[in-house]
């Protein structure tokens, strides 16, 4: 295991540009969401609970579960997401129970090898199946592997074997712990550090990818990214999932010969933070138009989430206003991304808004955000 005094990661010089960039540009919005004070509380908390709902669905459909976002609301709030295997649901509650013992304890929460056990005893206390190995390091080997369509299995990835993971898990905690204390690195650094040789190990038999994604956002809440809980990180990697799987074996397999050649994996990290600080910032410009608006356009708004579609001479009679008035508004909202036109005259309707986030906050795309390490 590397000694903290090497924890930083080999890079080339324009790797090392751009992750001072991408660095700067996170930790500038960091510095910025602490001064967020023009956002009521409610809209806050509802940010809050659609990052949730994104981060639980993506992060288990990720690993295989089949469940929507509407559906995943529903188990999360206690109801039944029906047709759907009984595993899909117990793999999103406990992530659900993850995610708020990480929200609501992440200050009570140092990293230590007793609370990634019990973390991990958390996502998956409603899985029978894993009733045995929960909160226990792995007993049998677990390589990970693909399974072609004719049925031959081939192992991706050879992981650490049960006998060495729990030295290697000592070794691991015991230098990210001394990194994070005496900051001999970035933090963001520290943490993509942590996580690729977590996933390396392997150490539980199932669910290391989900907690490894939680833990991400343990580390980065306990590192003052307080913002965290209102942009879904899990939505970002689902969304470029090949190449969040490249950039891990990249890095695992570079690892093997020199600790510190984890830059594909820091990278994608980076740009992966960067692509969700975009979303959020996206967000908080909603949020600011809604602020804006005046009575009239939030009702038409109001109107519009309830119906799911809405003409404009629906609106005018459930307002009784006259149609004009409803269209001059309608306009508006739509020039504030509020709002979506489809349709021609007579057959033209209104949606919510729902463009790329990057777009609406005048970043590039999210591939391109993610684009691939090599050039």
């Amino acid at each position: 295991m590397t000694q903290t005094a090497t924890f930083g990661p080999d890079l080339s010089t324009e790797q090392i540009t751009e992750a001072l960039r991408l660095i700067g540009e996170i930790d500038e919005f960091k510095g910025h969401w602490r001064r967020v004070s023009e956002i009521r509380a409610e809209q806050l908390a509802q940010l809050r609970q659609v990052t949730t709902i994104e981060s639980v669905a993506s992060s288990t459909r990720i690993e295989g579960a089949e469940l929507t976002d509407a559906q995943v609301a529903r188990v999360l709030s206690g109801l039944q997401a029906d047709s759907f295997r009984a595993r899909d649901q117990a793999e999103v509650r406990g992530y659900g129970d993850l995610m708020a013992i990480i929200y609501q304890s992440h200050s009570d929460l140092p990293l230590t090898e007793n609370h990634l056990k019990q973390l991990h005893t958390a996502l998956l206390r409603h899985s029978e199946r894993d009733e045995r190995h929960r909160g226990e390091y792995k007993k049998l080997p677990n390589h990970v592997q693909a399974t072609h369509p004719n049925g031959q299995i081939e192992i991706l990835f050879h992981t650490a074997s049960p006998f060495d993971t729990p030295r290697l898990m000592t070794e691991l905690v015991s230098v990210t712990a001394d990194a994070f204390d005496r900051e001999i690195a970035h933090p963001l650094v520290v943490t993509a550090r942590f996580v690729v040789e977590l996933l390396a190990i392997h150490p539980f038999q199932d669910g290391n990818g989900r907690l490894a994604r939680a833990c991400t956002t343990l580390l980065l809440l306990r590192s003052g990214y307080d913002y965290v809980p209102y942009s879904s990180l899990e939505r970002v990697v689902e969304d470029n999932k090949d190449g969040y799987y490249s950039a891990l074996r990249e890095s695992q397999l570079a690892i093997r010969d020199n600790r510190l050649a984890f830059g594909a994996w820091l990278l994608f990290f980076l740009r992966a933070l960067s692509v969700q600080k975009r979303s959020l910032e996206a967000k908080l410009e909603v949020e600011r138009s809604m602020l804006r608006l005046s009575g009239l356009q939030q009702r038409i708004l109001e109107i519009i989430t309830a119906q799911g579609r809405a003409t404009t001479s629906t609106i005018a009679k459930w307002l009784a206003v006259p149609s004009r008035t409803v269209r001059y508004n309608l306009e508006i909202l739509v020039a504030h991304r509020l709002a979506e036109a489809h349709g021609e005259r007579r057959g033209r309707y209104y949606t919510r808004f729902t463009g790329n986030p990057q777009e609406a906050g005048g970043g590039g795309g999210m591939r391109e955000a993610l684009m691939e390490v090599k050039r």
